[in-house]
């Protein structure tokens, strides 16, 4: 730990705070959105064969249910439709779809914002390394300095440079990390919900007939 506080002041407290913020940023909408994407996450293949029994047998009130308990936007969005089962089609995809529309934004929120700090940290790093040359060379190039103080300046110049560089370039990697994994779930999320509202909604118009209709008005 000493030695990370010591690479902090090195590189230069303002520069290195600003990082730091950028860090903190990162980490959050990193641990977030994980938590969030993750946790709203069900199996596809299970999901559909259970709304397939459930709708086959004519018992969508059951499999409405457990679209209630699942708790995840891909049960929302199916159960959005179910309960309209009773309606023509048009508006069973009409409630879908809105209920598409409420819940792939949230899926999708502040990702993208892991790519704009990781920019950020690796711009301000590289701001940090710009200044500490031009102050470390400024100072060597200037008639008062004495000779003998040129090198120890010029070194702690090039220091928090580099200091500045490094701890921008791990906040910008963690960041396009986290911007890489958490965009392929939710990509995985959203593709998974195309899929199965396509599914079920075929399921509920060719057998229609099965279903039972006062069971779902209850």
């Amino acid at each position: 730990m000493s030695t990370l506080w010591k690479h902090y002041k090195e590189g230069g407290i303002v520069m290195m705070t600003v990082i730091l913020i950028w860090s903190i940023f990162t980490i959050g909408i990193i641990i977030e959105r994980a938590l969030y994407l993750y946790g709203s996450s069900i199996n596809k293949d299970v999901f559909l064969a259970t709304m397939q029994k459930c709708i086959l047998a004519g018992d969508v009130a059951k499999a409405v249910k457990m679209c209630s308990a699942a708790n995840a936007p891909l049960a929302r969005i199916v159960q959005a439709g179910l309960v309209k089962v009773n309606r023509p089609d048009e508006e069973v995809q009409a409630a879908m779809d809105e209920a598409a529309l409420r819940e792939i934004p949230k899926i999708a929120k502040r990702t993208g914002y892991l790519a704009l700090m990781a920019n950020l940290a690796m711009l301000t790093g590289l701001l940090g390394t710009v200044s500490g040359l031009i102050v470390s060379f400024g100072a060597v190039s200037g008639e008062s300095v004495a000779p003998d103080q040129k090198a120890r300046i010029l070194a702690e110049g090039i220091s928090e440079a580099m200091n500045c560089t490094a701890f921008g370039l791990i906040v910008a990697i963690m960041g396009l990390i986290g911007f890489a994994v958490l965009n392929g779930k939710t990509q995985q999320l959203e593709d998974d919900i195309n899929e199965a509202s396509v599914q079920v909604l075929n399921l509920v118009v060719t057998n229609r007939q099965k279903v039972n209709l006062s069971a779902v008005a209850a």
